[in-house]
């Protein structure tokens, strides 16, 4: 089936299959019984032609004789008209009398009196073929003899279709009264799911309030389920909302004070202050545009439609195209940048620019918040990029509440509390985990970024 087929017509297509093969081994079992019915009922009249025969036989003139009434063989008569034979054998299997020189039938020992039959063909004719062994019942002679009676099978036919066509109705109306019951039982059965495709389909687009539907326990299940999308849509649209009035703040206060700072310029006729505004206005402007471009990198970074594919990266050189791309910044500042990288390439799936822009944010704060060295590096076993420097570094209690955007442990730098916001999400991404710890020598701090994979 395709996938446009509705659930309805699967399920009426998936027990109406079985229920098709159950009517169709009903026919053949109506058929088989009919057959059988006939059967009996015309083995009965050769029974009975077979004795009524039998005791027409004497022993006349050293010999069996048989003076054979009509009556014998009109009983075998139906409607049908098929043919009837009969034959009379002697003890010794010699044709005595009849009209058809009829063949026998291998028997077993049994029932001298009883009848046993046959399908026989005949010149050419399908006959039903009874046998009866018996022997004269004189105080004189006891010679055994034998009656063999057979007709064509018109009759027996007749009588199974006339009987196979009164349970073919039957098994019809049957068959009928079962999809009927089938397919109200079907609708009855996905009701509940129409109801649920309806709350669905009727309720607001903006709302994401939990449903709230009595259902089966099947699709209480996919509610559930539901809801919990709901639930986490919620937060997931919570979340943008915070962020997006985070970030309008953030941008609002450098642009106000952009125009402000124009506004005054403009009031002034001396070019020195016209310079020092002019200047004040570039360092703002440079971190605003700084800013919009980490709110675009956590826009980026928290979109799950646009996660690309990890594939193998040698931290060493991520660590060396990181580094490589801060030193102009921290030359101009005095900062003493660094790398050290492990002694073996150490590869794990990751996106280069991701862990570069990681890098970058991490060196960029160290940079901002006052540090005079920071160093890039790469620990094999397990595979970990550091970045460490000598700053104030971040206090214990602070570690975590740093890692929300727009957060700052310190009101002093220049930063915008989104490089380890940034951090923290490219790791997430990476199914890597993030620590902070004191430096190494006790002053300033160590970011960890340990990759928890198989490396690759």
């Amino acid at each position: 089936m395709s996938a446009q087929d509705s659930l309805y017509r699967r399920l009426l297509a998936w027990l109406l299959l079985p229920l098709l093969g159950l009517g169709a081994l009903m026919l053949i079992q109506a058929y088989l019984g009919a057959r059988d019915t006939a059967d009996r009922a015309f083995d009965r009249l050769l029974e009975a032609s077979s004795l009524a025969i039998a005791e027409q036989v004497k022993w006349q003139d050293e010999q069996l004789w048989l003076d054979l009434s009509p009556a014998a063989l009109e009983m075998l008569a139906t409607d049908a008209e098929e043919r009837v034979f009969y034959a009379l054998y002697n003890a010794r299997g010699e044709f005595i009398t009849g009209n058809a020189n009829l063949p026998g039938l291998a028997m077993a020992n049994g029932d001298e009196q009883a009848l046993h039959y046959g399908n026989v063909t005949w010149n050419d004719q399908h006959l039903r073929l009874g046998i009866r062994e018996t022997r004269l019942e004189g105080w004189s002679q006891r010679e055994r003899f034998e009656v063999r009676v057979a007709h064509t099978r018109e009759g027996r036919e007749s009588l199974t279709l006339a009987l196979f066509q009164g349970s073919l109705v039957r098994i019809a109306i049957m068959a009928l009264l079962a999809a009927c019951i089938l397919v109200l039982t079907i609708r009855l059965a996905l009701s509940p799911l129409t109801r649920l495709r309806r709350a669905i389909r009727e309720r607001d687009p903006r709302t994401l309030a939990p449903l709230a539907l009595n259902l089966p326990r099947e699709l209480a299940e996919l509610r559930e389920t539901l809801n919990d999308l709901l639930a986490r849509m919620r937060r997931v649209r919570a979340n943008q909302e915070r962020f997006i009035g985070d970030a309008s703040h953030q941008l609002r206060t450098p642009l106000a004070g952009l125009s402000a700072r124009a506004e005054l310029a403009l009031r002034q006729d001396d070019p020195a202050l016209w310079r020092e505004a002019l200047q004040a206005m570039q360092t703002t402007s440079a971190s605003t545009a700084r800013l919009a471009v980490q709110l675009l990198s956590m826009t980026r970074l928290n979109n799950p439609e646009a996660s690309p594919e990890l594939t193998p990266l040698d931290l060493n050189q991520v660590a060396r195209t990181a580094t490589l791309g801060a030193l102009g910044a921290c030359h101009r500042e005095g900062i003493d940048l660094g790398v050290e990288t492990a002694e073996e390439a150490t590869l794990v799936p990751g996106v280069g620019w991701q862990l570069e822009e990681c890098l970058a944010n991490l060196i960029d704060n160290a940079r901002r918040y006052g540090a005079s060295q920071v160093t890039v590096r790469v620990l094999a076993n397990p595979p970990t990029l550091e970045v460490e420097d000598n700053g104030p570094g971040i206090p214990a209690d602070l570690r975590l509440m740093v890692l929300r955007p727009f957060f700052r442990g310190q009101d002093s730098g220049e930063g915008s509390g989104l490089g380890l916001a940034i951090v923290d999400s490219i790791t997430r991404a990476h199914h890597a985990r993030l620590t902070l710890h004191e430096a190494r020598k006790g002053a300033g701090l160590r970011v960890a970024i340990r990759f928890m994979g198989d490396r690759s």
